[in-house]
């Protein structure tokens, strides 16, 4: 289980089904056409950690993981990082981000939902009912594999 720091309450976890799915692979830097050879998750943990959340432990990119006809709300997220100009400084972003666990044949990792906000991400938008997650790299995963994501109801809302 993920450590609770002083200020999270102790909230029993949800539990979310998932499978997953290809992405726009910007974030890892392997889209054919990316802007971001490195990846933009890579570019962007110095200024989250700057900020006070440190992914450095974490595999550089995200695991996109589809919950079906479901969707989510970020809510109350642990950490909220607003006008963040991590590639273009006429280009800010908003970040939000929420302690999970991926759970994947049979182990359980540590991670954060990472959610860059619509309203200032100029391009890959993700679908409603898919979750990005920051997590440790998950030898042998490929798209299609299920998953479940523990998620903090209080700062997640899963709506069907």
């Amino acid at each position: 289980m993920l450590q609770p720091e002083e200020s999270r309450s102790k909230t029993t976890l949800i539990a979310v089904s998932g499978r997953v799915v290809e992405g726009h692979r910007v974030a890892s830097g392997q889209a054919e056409r990316s802007p971001y050879p490195a990846g933009s998750i890579a570019l962007q943990v110095p200024h989250f950690q700057v900020r006070g959340l440190d992914l450095s432990r974490f595999y550089p990119a995200t695991l996109n993981v589809e919950i079906a006809a479901r969707r989510f709300v970020m809510k109350n997220p642990a950490y909220r990082f607003e006008q963040v100009r991590w590639f273009l400084p006429n280009l800010p972003e908003d970040f939000s981000f929420s302690r999970c666990q991926v759970g994947v044949r049979d182990r359980l990792c540590d991670g954060w939902v990472y959610y860059p906000h619509p309203d200032t991400k100029p391009a890959h938008w993700q679908a409603p009912n898919i979750i990005e997650v920051i997590t440790s790299w998950l030898d042998g995963i490929t798209y299609g594999d299920a998953v479940t994501l523990h998620l903090d109801p209080l700062e997640i809302d899963i709506l069907d």
